[in-house]
């Protein structure tokens, strides 16, 4: 029974350094498809910064080869050496993929578009307040899945105005698959190989969804409004990912720029 015990713990040491292995492997690959570019090394954060700060913040890691994001359990941004991180390169037209997963119960987001927008007395708005947000989230264990209006607080769903459709997110502790499309206006949700929801910016429909949301006029985020319209806006911004309190996991984060 001893050798058996033994030879148990070696095969399962092996097989989690393996797996730790392929992981950082994975992150390190060059995108192979073709005018992608990795913007992740698997051992470093070259390349990000956090959003409004010039290093990133403690709460973030490298784990296993993943962007991971040390959950405080104080909510959005509640940790000490916490906050949002953005990727420095801003861009405009363009496809990004990814792959996250999340603990039991996590919820984060993936930013785009983003502004860092200073206010009169220095302080920053959220970066929500002017980017559109590709949701992250357990939907079977986060309260939020349950908010919003028909499922659009869930994941891949553009953030309290249009729920991912078909919603086909795996469970916590799964990786799931995600890409979102930006090109001239039009937007692209994918999760898990299935496009989810489109939309298009600019147009009397996008203000439509925007006033219906807790970022319009009315809205709790109210001061969100005018840079969510983004009226004079061209598009260009950084792709950001949220610290909302959660433990996070990121991985393969490429991107393709669009002319």
């Amino acid at each position: 029974m001893k050798k058996i015990f033994t030879l148990a713990v070696i095969c399962l040491t092996v097989m989690s350094l393996a797996s730790c292995k392929n992981n950082k492997k994975a992150a390190e690959e060059p995108a192979a498809e073709e005018g992608f570019v990795a913007m992740f090394d698997g051992e470093t954060f070259n390349g990000w910064r956090g959003y409004a700060k010039e290093n990133v913040p403690g709460a973030w890691v490298i784990e296993d080869g993943c962007i991971k994001i040390n959950g405080s359990g104080r909510g959005e941004a509640g940790a000490v050496d916490g906050g949002d991180i953005i990727y420095t390169t801003e861009v405009k037209n363009f496809e990004f993929t990814f792959e996250w997963k999340v603990a039991q119960g996590s919820n984060s987001g993936v930013f785009y578009m983003a502004k860092e927008i200073q206010r009169e007395d220095g302080s920053y708005l959220p970066i929500y307040y002017s980017a559109p947000e590709y949701q992250i989230l357990d939907n079977e264990n986060h309260p939020d899945a349950k908010l919003g209006v028909d499922g659009n607080r869930q994941s891949a769903s553009l953030y309290d105005m249009i729920p991912a459709n078909p919603q086909n997110s795996k469970p916590f502790g799964e990786w799931n698959t995600g890409k979102i499309i930006v090109y001239k206006g039009t937007v692209v949700h994918y999760q898990n190989g299935e496009k989810v929801l489109e939309y298009h910016l600019w147009t009397p429909e996008w203000k439509a969804l925007v006033d219906a949301s807790k970022f319009g006029e009315a809205g709790p985020c109210a001061e969100a409004y005018p840079y969510m319209l983004k009226a004079e806006d061209d598009g260009t911004g950084f792709i950001g990912l949220q610290d909302h309190g959660d433990d996070v996991w990121y991985r393969n984060l490429k991107l393709k720029v669009l002319e």
